[in-house]
């Protein structure tokens, strides 16, 4: 038999809410909800850089390329697109701001930081991923502007 407390709610429903809002204090984040006004703004800051959307996620773009993502908002964390060497740097300078992105994307360079970071942490880092998509753009230019004779 279940119980009913005195509003209605029954009691295996309530040490549900209970457990959850327990699981969001001891990550830190009592409200659910995390600050990306600093990581939108340094993003946005990029010369060029525009915010779109993808798969239903925000991203951070320049020339049509994501850089940045806040695919993982929710969590309190950003994506960073770098290049698997630039990754490595990052994990090693800092690993209490940065980790690889879960499984094949974090082997291919997809690098989470949090947003609650240092300002200077987060400029820096998204201004890395920045560069690197511009260098990869223009990397493909070079490559596909051979014309064939």
């Amino acid at each position: 038999m279940i119980a009913v407390m005195e509003d209605g709610m029954k009691k295996s429903a309530a040490k549900k809410v209970v457990k959850r809002a327990a699981v969001k204090r001891a990550a830190g984040d009592a409200a659910g909800t995390h600050d990306v006004s600093a990581y939108r703004r340094l993003a946005l800051a990029m010369p060029g850089a525009v915010e779109g959307s993808h798969m239903g996620a925000v991203d951070f773009r320049v020339d049509g390329r994501i850089f940045a993502t806040l695919a993982y908002g929710h969590k309190g964390l950003g994506t960073l697109m770098l290049s698997p060497e630039q990754q490595a740097m990052f994990l090693a300078e800092a690993p209490e701001y940065f980790s690889a992105a879960p499984g094949g994307w974090g082997r291919m360079g997809m690098t989470l930081v949090r947003v609650d970071a240092p300002e200077s942490v987060l400029a820096g880092a998204l201004s890395t991923a920045f560069h690197s998509v511009l260098a990869k753009k223009s990397v493909g230019k070079k490559r596909g502007s051979k014309k064939k004779a």
